[in-house]
C-alpha cells in the first residue's frame, strides 16, 4: 500500500517597480502598487487568485467534502498571506475554510520566501519566527512540518530543522543525491537525531506540473485515469508518493481550457479505485513511516531547474553581487531600529528578486523568461540595485538630518 502526499506551495512576491536612478533619494516606495501599471502587485495578485487560488480552493473544498479520506498541504509564505488580507480576503477565507475541515496541513517556511538560510542564519530564522506567528494568528496552527523556500536543502538545514522541533523537512528527490535509492521512502537527514525527510517524486510531479499541456509530450493528454495508473504501478515498492508542485500549476501555468480543473476533479476518485492507495499529509507520513535510510545532502539541492542547484538565483556576477550586498545591509539595518525601512529590507531578501536576474539559456530560460515581469534580466537588476542604494541612503545619518531640516 502506498500513501499518497500532496503538497503546494503558495506564493506571489511584491515585485520592485521600475525604479530609476534619478529616484535614488527621492522616492521611498519601491513595490509597485500603482494600478495602471503591467507591474502591479494587486493586480496580479487578483488575476492570479481569479485563474488559480479561487478556483483550485473551491474543487479541492468540494473534494475534501466528497472524500472523507483526502488529504491535502499546503505552504504559503508570509508576504503572499499580506497581500491576501490586503487585496483579496475572499482568497484568504477560501483557505481558511479548507484547513478548517481539519485534514489540510499547514508548513513552515521563511515568511519573506528568501535564502536567507545561505546568507544569514539570524535573518533565516527571525524570518521563520515571523512566518510562525503569522500562520498561528490567521490559521490557528502551529506547523510542524518545514519546507524552505523552493525545497532548498543541505544537512545544516536539516540538522537545524532538527534542533527546532520540527518533525520532518522536505526537499526534491533528485536521482543524484538519491543513487540508487527511491522517492518514495522516507529518510533522515545525516546527523540527524529525530527528523525525518520527504522526497518530492519529481517526475509524477512534474508531469501535472510542467507537462500537463505540452502537446508534444508522449504522456499527452494526460488525465487523471492514466495519472492514478502510473501512481500505481508504484505499489509495492514505495511507501509514499508526494507530489509537490506549486499551487499556480492549476488554473496559472495549466490554463482551465487545456482541462487542468476537470483533472484536478477527477483525481481522487481515479486514485482511490486503486484499493491500495490513500492519502496522508506530512505529518502523517513522518508519524507512519520508519526511516529507510540516511541521506546525505552536502551541497545545496533545490527543485529548480535541471542543475536542482542554487545557480536559478546565484549562477550569475549580477545576482551574486545583489544577493551580497542586500545581505551586506543587515546589521546596518537592524541596528537602525527602524520598522519600516527593515520591513522594505527584508521583502528584498525574497528570491523572486535574484531569479528575474538569471540569464540561462534553452529550457531552463524559457521558464525564467516566462516568470520575470521586466523587459530584461539587466533591466530587474538594475531596479533592485537602485532600490538597495536608496536604502543604503537612507541609512546614512547625514541624509537623516538633511530631510529634517529640508
Amino acid at each position: 500500500m502506498s500513501a499518497i502526499c500532496f503538497y503546494f506551495q503558495v506564493h506571489q512576491p511584491l515585485r520592485i517597480k521600475k525604479y530609476r536612478h534619478f529616484d535614488i533619494g527621492q522616492d521611498g516606495k519601491y513595490f509597485n502598487d500603482k494600478s495602471d501599471t503591467d507591474l502591479n502587485n494587486k493586480n496580479i495578485l487578483n488575476k492570479v487568485a481569479r485563474k488559480s487560488y479561487l478556483p483550485a480552493n473551491e474543487i479541492f473544498l468540494e473534494l475534501l467534502n466528497k472524500y472523507p479520506d483526502f488529504k491535502i498541504s499546503y505552504s504559503i509564505s508570509g508576504i503572499t498571506l499580506e497581500q491576501f488580507e490586503k487585496y483579496s480576503p475572499e482568497t484568504l477565507e477560501s483557505f481558511k475554510r479548507l484547513i478548517g475541515t481539519g485534514r489540510v496541513e499547514i508548513l513552515g517556511e521563511t515568511y519573506y520566501h528568501s535564502l536567507a538560510f545561505f546568507y544569514s542564519l539570524p535573518e533565516f530564522e527571525k524570518q521563520v519566527r515571523l512566518h510562525k506567528q503569522k500562520v498561528k494568528d490567521i490559521f490557528g496552527v502551529n506547523p510542524k512540518i518545514f519546507r524552505n523556500t523552493e525545497l532548498a536543502y543541505t544537512n545544516d538545514l536539516g540538522l537545524w530543522a532538527d534542533k527546532k522541533g520540527y518533525n520532518g523537512i522536505l526537499t526534491e528527490g533528485w536521482d543524484y543525491v538519491l543513487g540508487w535509492r527511491s522517492p518514495n521512502f522516507v529518510y533522515r537527514p545525516r546527523g540527524s537525531a529525530k527528523i525525518k525527510l520527504l522526497l518530492k517524486n519529481y517526475k509524477l510531479s512534474d508531469d501535472v506540473a510542467f507537462r500537463f499541456s505540452e502537446r508534444t509530450w508522449s504522456g499527452w493528454p494526460l488525465t487523471a485515469e492514466k495519472f492514478a495508473h502510473w501512481v500505481g504501478a508504484t505499489n509495492g515498492n514505495a511507501d509514499t508518493i508526494n507530489l509537490f508542485m506549486d499551487y499556480e500549476t492549476f488554473g496559472e501555468h495549466q490554463w482551465e481550457a487545456d482541462g487542468i480543473f476537470e483533472f484536478l476533479r477527477s483525481l481522487p476518485g481515479e486514485l482511490m479505485k486503486h484499493p491500495d492507495n490513500y492519502f496522508l499529509t506530512p505529518s502523517e507520513v513522518v508519524k507512519k513511516f520508519p526511516v529507510r535510510d540516511e541521506l546525505d545532502v552536502q551541497h545545496v539541492l533545490t527543485w529548480a531547474d535541471t542543475e536542482r542547484d542554487l545557480s536559478a538565483w546565484n549562477g550569475n556576477e549580477m545576482q551574486t553581487d545583489a544577493l551580497n550586498q542586500v545581505y551586506a545591509l543587515e546589521h546596518k539595518i537592524m541596528k537602525s531600529k527602524n520598522d519600516k525601512l527593515i520591513s522594505k529590507w527584508r521583502k528584498l531578501t525574497t528570491s523572486d528578486h535574484f531569479y528575474y536576474m538569471c540569464t540561462k539559456w534553452f529550457n531552463d530560460g524559457d521558464v525564467h523568461a516566462y516568470f520575470n515581469p521586466y523587459d530584461s534580466p539587466y533591466d530587474s537588476f538594475r531596479y533592485f540595485m537602485n532600490v538597495l542604494k536608496d536604502i543604503e541612503l537612507r541609512l546614512d545619518s547625514n541624509f537623516i538630518a538633511s530631510k529634517k531640516n529640508a
